[in-house]
């Protein structure tokens, strides 16, 4: 084999792409996306020492969760970009090992190869990295356990690395990611070990969630329930992908009073729900639906697309050109936007490039509604409990999470489709789009599919599952009518999975399918501790979680 990744859900055959990637990635990419995790690692070795002697490393935390997000499934196809990221860690790696010696700190001389191994030419960096992926690890339940870990701590990275834009951090998740790396550096660590880091991941997922939410609502307000247009208008738009709200901001600000209008596609569709961003008339409303379905998309748009952050689909030619990217994200050929000195961006390019470009072709006409975060449910608390004491709500079905492109997603579909009409679905991330434009109705006034916004946000669900909890005066989490029937993709989701399990939530059905990284005796763990599942017919599920 030539690369070996299955860090996915769509990973070839369920167990492992070995050639390519399904995803898109070249073997040279997850090589070199293998060579940065591990370059990572070796960051992490010495800010772990530098915590456990008190002393701050703005500079490795930063680099860590901007690395890792780099990794993170369809984010950076581009070889040059991961390699100047990986020359970049060796520097900061060397960096903190002077700032340690200066503070007097004994170095151990035991350290793990991530933190000796050296590499100073594109030459050597191609050619070693791959000698350092995933497989090193001979011991399938420790990989499984240690991969487990690292793709939770990827899907942290990612968060963390939205909080920042705002200005927000937490030294305790930054401190975490370090010593999660720095555990599966170890080769003597054990199974129970590995569990109880996985498990203490779930736990610094709600810290890092939790500080994204402060973040996003304190600078944008709370999102509030929203009718977003599907149709088009007759001007020239950008078209605006991925998760950054701060890139959203800067965008809407740069192309008002431009005759530019900005459309959201996939998880940027939850930007229309906070109410600092309603105020730009050249708003215009979501084009499309969840990420995989780009390619037929972006032709019809005929304006450029920027990218903020992951779920970019290799694009076809007779539309790459259109495509810019920034932040994480990257793609060979693709104009990327940088940070300039002053942490601002320059969208001037992309506008420029909008003016000249034909309008949006309509794909589809209407509207949809969201803008369901916890604050907004609290607003509607009352008619919400009502309706439950009453039985006209008799559960709620939570399908947060990914979408992807395997026909048995449509399972998801059918699913909504066919619950009874006394259930309500509380969503977030892109899954939603498998369901969220079927006209579903309403019980009493509240929709039956509440949206809450972009995966990130799944921590609203747990927060409204808490206080339910809390007014209906149960001892347990898992007394709530609320079941869970949550769809996976890539590492963010794994993040969201641990928090739930960190919060007590049980019998948790995952699919389409569950991971590939799993082994049967991680798989076994997850089962008889958790009630983990996987997914059956439609009938047969909603027979089991409705009853």
């Amino acid at each position: 084999m030539s690369m070996f990744c299955f860090q996915c859900q769509e990973t070839a055959k369920g167990t492992g792409c070995t050639i390519k990637g399904v995803c898109g990635k070249t073997d040279e990419v997850a090589n070199l996306q293998d060579l940065l995790v591990f370059v990572s690692k070796g960051v992490s070795v010495f800010a772990d020492i530098a915590a456990k002697n008190n002393l701050k490393t703005p500079d490795a935390d930063q680099y860590v969760f901007e690395a890792l997000f780099t990794t993170i499934t369809n984010a950076n196809f581009d070889p040059e970009k991961i390699t100047a990221r990986i020359k970049q860690g060796f520097l900061v790696r060397e960096n903190l090992k002077k700032q340690l010696e200066q503070a007097g700190v004994v170095i151990p001389q035991d350290l793990p190869e991530e933190a000796r191994w050296i590499s100073d030419t594109d030459a050597r960096i191609h050619a070693q990295s791959l000698i350092v992926g995933i497989l090193t690890e001979p011991n399938e339940d420790i990989r499984s356990l240690k991969q487990l870990l690292t793709y939770g701590v990827k899907g942290m990275s990612a968060y963390a690395e939205h909080a920042y834009n705002l200005g927000y951090e937490n030294e305790g998740v930054f401190a975490f990611m370090h010593k999660a790396l720095v555990a599966t550096t170890r080769k003597d660590i054990l199974a129970d070990e590995l569990v109880g880091l996985v498990l203490e991941c779930g736990k610094f997922g709600v810290d890092v969630m939790a500080l994204l939410d402060k973040a996003n609502t304190e600078t944008y307000g709370h999102p509030e329930m929203t009718r977003v247009e599907l149709g088009v208008r007759k001007n020239p738009a950008i078209l605006i992908s991925g998760h950054d709200l701060k890139d959203m901001e800067r965008l809407l600000k740069q192309t008002e009073g431009t005759g530019v209008d900005v459309y959201t596609h996939s998880e940027m569709l939850p930007a229309h729900y906070y109410p600092a961003f309603k105020k730009y008339k050249h708003f215009a409303g979501n084009y499309g639906n969840a990420w995989w379905k780009q390619k037929e998309e972006f032709r019809t748009f005929n304006g450029p697309v920027l990218f903020t952050t992951n779920c970019i689909v290799p694009p076809a030619e007779d539309y790459i050109d259109r495509i810019y990217t920034t932040g994480a994200a990257g793609y060979p050929g693709c104009k990327h936007i940088g940070t300039d000195a002053d942490g601002g961006k320059d969208f001037s390019a992309i506008i420029e490039h909008a003016k000249k470009c034909a309008t949006p072709t309509e794909i589809e006409s209407g509207e949809m509604i969201g803008g369901f975060a916890h604050d907004q449910v609290f607003k509607l608390a009352d008619k919400v409990v009502d309706a439950v004491k009453s039985g006209a709500i008799k559960k709620f079905v939570v399908m947060a999470g990914c979408d992807g492109r395997m026909k048995s997603r449509e399972y998801y579909t059918d699913f909504a489709s066919q619950l009874p009409d006394n259930t309500v679905i509380l969503t977030a991330g892109c899954a939603k789009y498998r369901y969220n434009k079927l006209q579903l109705g309403d019980i009493g006034g509240i929709p039956r599919v509440l949206d809450a916004g972009q995966c990130n946000d799944s921590y609203s669900l747990a927060v409204i599952a808490l206080k339910l909890k809390e007014i209906f005066e149960l001892n347990d989490i898992n007394e709530l009518p609320i079941v869970y029937n949550i769809a996976w993709y890539e590492q963010k989701a794994v993040i969201v999975l641990l928090a739930l399990l960190y919060l007590g939530v049980k019998d948790i059905h995952l699919g389409p399918t569950l991971p590939g990284f799993l082994s049967p005796n991680v798989a076994k763990v997850l089962v008889d501790n958790f009630g983990i599942a996987g997914i059956g017919t439609v009938p047969e599920d909603i027979a089991r979680m409705i009853g």
